[in-house]
């Protein structure tokens, strides 16, 4: 599995930083087990904070679907839910293990994403997306982050973590607290909580948890 990750690492830094999705996805085929993040569940640390949230269903976007699991989870819990991957093989793969799903899975690109997605949901999940994305792209996915929630609507951002003064070692690359920083001070949102905690992976990753919403 490390080799698919450093492989992963490798496409990402390649010179095409939303193209290696499709090129990795359609490397691994119909084999998941050489998707390094197919952990075959729902992610413990984004439900743990849905469930606390206590939203009584509404519409949810996933942002990043992968391989379907939390769009699943979300869907099970009562949302009326869109999900998007920008690999066409990743959105195959979806509707091919869920072919009963009540999830709207869609191919699209998070930083040109639908004008009918503008203000459309009441929560916005993104787990593990941004930290793929390199400096310049990232900018550009914060505000299309924050225009796809309704107003009064929550968006859950999950991320690896480091200090401002720490080296990056290796992909995927990790977000400072201070990146995070123009949700609240330049795109209107308010700040309901932030976490800085460690999971239970082997070896542990320190993780940064926070939840927005649109007053």
């Amino acid at each position: 599995m490390g080799d698919r990750r450093s492989r992963a690492g490798e496409l990402a830094g390649g010179g095409n930083p939303l193209g290696w999705f499709e090129t990795f996805y359609q490397e691994a085929g119909d084999d998941l087990s050489k998707i390094p993040w197919a952990d075959g569940r729902p992610n413990p640390l984004l439900f743990d904070t849905v469930d606390k949230l206590a939203l009584s269903g509404g519409r949810a976007l996933k942002v990043g679907c992968g391989l379907g699991e939390d769009a699943e989870a979300l869907a099970a819990r009562g949302f009326e839910t869109a999900a998007f991957d920008i690999s066409a093989h990743a959105v195959e793969l979806c509707r091919s293990r869920f072919p009963d799903s009540a999830v709207e899975y869609r191919v699209e690109n998070l930083l040109n994403l639908p004008a009918e997605w503008t203000g459309a949901f009441d929560l916005v999940v993104e787990v593990y997306t941004l930290q793929v994305l390199p400096d310049s792209l990232r900018r550009l996915a914060l505000p299309a982050l924050a225009r796809t929630r309704a107003p009064g609507g929550r968006l859950v951002v999950l991320c690896r973590g480091r200090e401002p003064d720490e080296a990056i070692d290796g992909f995927p690359w990790p977000l400072t607290a201070g990146e995070l920083t123009p949700f609240t001070e330049e795109l209107g949102l308010a700040r309901d909580s932030f976490e800085d905690l460690v999971d239970d992976e082997d070896p542990p990753v320190r993780r940064f948890r926070a939840v927005y919403r649109r007053p």
